[in-house]
């Protein structure tokens, strides 16, 4: 059988579905053509590739190329003196209520050009494709007017033709009101329903649309009339939800079908219980947790008991987790949130996918799907977890080169 490539002499943590734990094959090979992978398995009984190039591993690890399904990387400015102020005991809240936060990044953001945020942007996504990340999700909700975010949102889109990566876009206009609509956020929401998503819509700028469902962000109502107008366009919709109260937004995330629920922190049974029938994906954000010196864990024992998928994301924003690595995400959510090293690589691959609605195509090696690897120096997966400040990376391969 002919094939453009063969990665042999590898130790494959497939990540299928089928398979169980990590699906690991030893002795593994993976053959593929026109970007997508033909084969994924054991050499011994593998068909006979005719292969342009035949790649040795070296026994090295292979795992899908990771995937971040939670990020704010188009931004201008950053938010290092509301750090200092966390530090001297001003809490996420306060400096969001006296006009820091979402709205202090908006001015950076509204002042900067698109060249200037491409530039601004890229060497955030150079450190995410470092570490083996081969898909990016990108939020707007940083110009907060139909301007601004659909400028934020083509910045997104240059994103992929800047880089060899899979960029989805998802336009986050209900991230926060801006000052000329602090006293009446309801006509901002209106705007985001009746003019913002239609326009998205119609440049074909967005792949899904999301919300902050919070005390300091949009209320459950008005999420309700985004997710309403979205689904009329005809986007899929995510949520970010229970970061720091009970709103449950989880809940109507789940009623609305929605991709993914993300943050979660103030989740409860019933949301867990809503999210497991709708098979909403739930996107843990480890590095907010941390940035923000959370106490509250997300509800991980009662996600895992009611089979909740469980992704896992960077969340690299400038404010509350400027983070731009998957492996330091894997290792806080081990640690801060106890969960396994199957959970961890499974949170950064195949769960991610299904976040971000792309299992069909990517997440786990298997026959069919994009050739996206990731090759590691390491002796066993659980070191992709327990490092820290540590990039085993040997090479990436995105669509097959």
């Amino acid at each position: 059988m002919r094939c453009d490539r063969v990665w042999t002499n590898a130790r494959l943590a497939t990540l299928a579905p089928g398979r169980p734990g990590l699906g690991v094959v030893d002795g593994g090979l993976v053959a593929a053509s026109g970007g997508r992978i033909l084969y994924a398995g054991a050499a011994d009984g593998a068909p006979g590739f005719e292969a342009a190039e035949v790649v040795d591993c070296g026994a090295r690890w292979i795992t899908p190329g990771l995937i971040d399904p939670h990020t704010h990387l188009v931004f201008a400015g950053d938010r290092a003196h509301e750090f200092e102020l966390r530090l001297n005991g001003a809490s996420y809240e306060e400096i969001a209520r006296a006009g820091g936060g979402i709205v202090s990044t908006m001015a950076a953001t509204r002042v900067a050009d698109e060249a200037a945020l491409l530039a601004a942007t890229l060497p955030r996504l150079d450190a995410l494709l470092a570490e083996g990340v081969a898909t990016v999700e990108v939020k707007s909700g940083y110009g907060l007017s139909l301007e601004h975010e659909l400028k934020c949102l083509r910045v997104a889109r240059r994103l992929g033709e800047a880089r060899g990566v899979d960029v989805r876009v998802t336009f986050l206009g209900a991230h926060a009101a801006p000052p000329e609509f602090r006293d009446d956020p309801d006509a901002y929401v209106d705007l985001v329903c009746d003019e913002m998503i239609p326009a998205v819509a119609a440049a074909g700028l967005a792949d899904a649309v999301d919300a902050f469902c919070e005390t300091i962000g949009f209320s459950p109502d008005q999420v309700r009339r985004v997710f309403a107008a979205a689904r009329a366009h005809g986007l899929p919709l995510k949520l970010h939800a229970e970061q720091l109260s009970d709103l449950q937004g989880a809940a109507l995330a789940a009623e609305f079908g929605a991709l993914s629920a993300d943050h979660l922190e103030h989740l409860t049974e019933a949301g867990v219980a809503a999210m497991a029938r709708a098979g909403t994906v739930a996107t843990l954000l480890p590095g907010a947790f941390y940035f923000t010196r959370e106490t509250r864990r997300p509800p991980i024992e009662a996600l895992r008991a009611a089979g909740v998928p469980m992704a896992l994301a960077t969340d690299c924003n400038p404010g509350t987790s400027p983070l731009t690595s998957p492996l330091m995400a894997m290792n806080m959510a081990a640690t801060l949130f106890r969960m396994t090293v199957e959970e961890c690589l499974a949170g950064f691959t195949r769960e991610a996918a299904r976040a971000l609605g792309l299992l069909h195509d990517t997440g786990s090696l298997e026959a069919g799907k994009q050739c996206d690897l990731a090759i590691w120096d390491v002796e066993r997966p659980a070191e992709l977890v327990y490092r820290m400040g540590f990039n085993p990376l040997h090479a990436r391969v995105w669509r097959g080169q």
